[in-house]
């Protein structure tokens, strides 16, 4: 059975439910959104991703409640991946 992401949509998703899926990504940082330097990893060549722990976890998440500890400050890309979507929705079902 194959699920048609692109055509779904449940509006009961919300990041508040959702036990922070997406941030298990690596996010890169190409644009300053005034991300601690604590959370920011950089690479041989420059290149700036945000930092995670040994779990896999995003540094900015607080693993009490799972959520992001600096969304003030979150990077473009956590901004932009936007909840509900396709994407979302597959990073999701990878967590469950």
């Amino acid at each position: 059975m194959t699920i048609d992401l692109k055509n779904l949509h449940d509006a009961s998703i919300s990041c508040s439910s959702c036990k922070a899926a997406c941030c298990k990504l690596e996010v890169m940082l190409i644009t300053d959104t005034g991300v601690p330097a604590e959370h920011i990893k950089t690479d041989r060549w420059g290149a700036e991703t945000m930092a995670r722990l040994e779990d896999g976890w995003c540094s900015a998440v607080d693993r009490r409640t799972m959520l992001c500890t600096i969304y003030d400050n979150r990077p473009w890309i956590c901004r932009e991946f936007e909840m509900g979507s396709s994407e979302c929705q597959t990073e999701r079902l990878a967590a469950s």
